[in-house]
C-alpha cells in the first residue's frame, strides 16, 4: 500500500488539480492535542536546522543547499528537505528529477546527488504543474514530507523553509524538535525588517537562533577590483544582529558565478570546493556545526 501522499500526488499527473480522487473527501490532518502540538524528532535524524529568510528573493535556498553540501563534504551524513511546497528549488539546485521510490515500509526514499540526500515536492509533481492547493492539502503534504521519508540515518537535516511566517513555519516549529534556525538576509532595510519578524517567530516557539548569514553582501568589480555594497552597507546587518542579540555567521558576496553554479545544478561547494566562495560556506557550516555540537 503506497503512502497516501504519494498516491495523492500521482493523481496530480492525471489532471486532477487537487490531487484527490474525484469523489473523495479532503485528507484529514491528524487530531492535535489541545493547545500547542507536542514536538517530536524526525526519525533517524540527530540534528535538524531550519534555514529561513521570511523574505523571498534573498538567496535562502542557495545558502541552504551550499550549507548542506558543506556539512556532507565535512564527512557528516546530511540531508536537505525542501519545505517550500509551492516553489521548490532543491531539484534544480541539485540537478535531480524523477519520482522517489518507496522503501519496504512504504516510506519515500530520498534522491541523492553530490553525497547529499534530498526530498522535495518538486520530485512528486511535474515541473510545469503548479501546486494549486489550499491550506489543508499543504499541511497534509508537509506532515508526510516531515515524517514519512526514510532518511536512513542522518547527522544533519537542513530544512529549506519557504518565505513568510505562516502555516508552514508554524507547523514545523511547533511539531519538530529543531536544533536551531539560521536566518538569511541581504543588507537591505526591506529584507532586514522581514528577517527580524522571522527571528521573533522562532523565539516565540522556543527555537534557538544560531545566527544570521548576510547574502549578497558586496560586489567586487572584476575590472577595477573595487568593492561595491549594492544592497546597502554591512553596518545595517551588524546593527540588526546587535539589536536582536544574534551572531553574524558570515557574509556571502554577490557573485555571478554563485548564481551560474546554482542554475546549472552544481552549487558552489561542489563546483569549486577549494575556491574562496566555497570556503565561506564551509566556514559557516563549521560554525553552525559547533553550535549544535555536530
Amino acid at each position: 500500500m503506497k503512502p497516501r501522499l504519494f498516491s495523492t500526488l500521482r493523481c496530480l499527473r492525471h489532471e486532477n488539480p487537487l490531487g484527490l480522487p474525484r469523489s473523495a473527501a479532503p485528507p484529514q490532518i491528524p487530531r492535535m492535542q489541545r493547545g500547542l502540538p507536542q514536538k517530536r524528532n524526525i526519525r533517524d535524524v540527530k540534528n535538524v536546522i531550519a534555514v529561513s529568510s521570511a523574505k523571498g528573493g534573498v538567496g535562502k535556498s542557495t545558502i541552504a543547499v551550499n550549507l548542506a553540501l558543506a556539512f556532507a563534504r565535512a564527512g557528516h551524513r546530511t540531508g536537505i528537505l525542501d519545505a517550500d511546497i509551492f516553489g521548490p528549488s532543491i531539484p534544480t539546485l541539485l540537478n535531480l528529477s524523477g519520482e522517489p521510490r518507496l522503501s519496504s515500509n512504504n516510506q519515500l526514499l530520498p534522491l541523492s546527488n553530490y553525497g547529499l540526500k534530498s526530498m522535495s515536492m518538486g520530485y512528486l509533481v511535474p515541473e510545469s504543474s503548479p501546486v494549486a492547493w489550499r491550506g489543508l492539502m499543504v499541511m497534509k503534504a508537509l506532515q508526510q514530507l516531515l515524517h514519512e521519508v526514510d532518511w536512513g540515518g542522518l547527522d544533519m537535516l537542513v530544512l529549506d523553509l519557504p518565505p513568510g511566517t505562516g502555516d508552514v513555519q508554524l507547523t514545523i516549529t511547533q511539531q519538530v524538535v529543531l536544533s536551531g534556525a539560521v536566518i538569511v538576509s541581504t543588507p537591505q532595510d526591506l529584507s532586514l525588517k522581514d528577517a527580524a519578524k522571522g527571528v521573533a517567530l522562532f523565539r516565540k516557539v522556543d527555537v534557538p537562533i544560531l545566527g544570521l548569514v548576510c547574502n549578497m553582501s558586496s560586489f567586487i568589480c572584476p575590472g577595477c577590483g573595487d568593492t561595491h555594497q549594492v544592497f546597502g552597507p554591512m553596518d545595517m546587518i551588524r546593527d540588526m544582529c546587535g539589536k536582536e542579540g544574534i551572531r553574524l555567521l558570515g557574509d556571502v558576496p554577490l557573485d555571478a558565478r554563485i548564481c551560474e553554479d546554482a542554475d546549472r545544478g552544481k552549487p558552489t561547494v561542489v563546483a569549486e570546493p577549494e575556491g574562496p566562495r566555497a570556503r565561506i560556506y564551509s566556514d559557516i557550516a563549521k560554525e553552525v556545526g559547533g553550535l549544535v555540537r555536530l
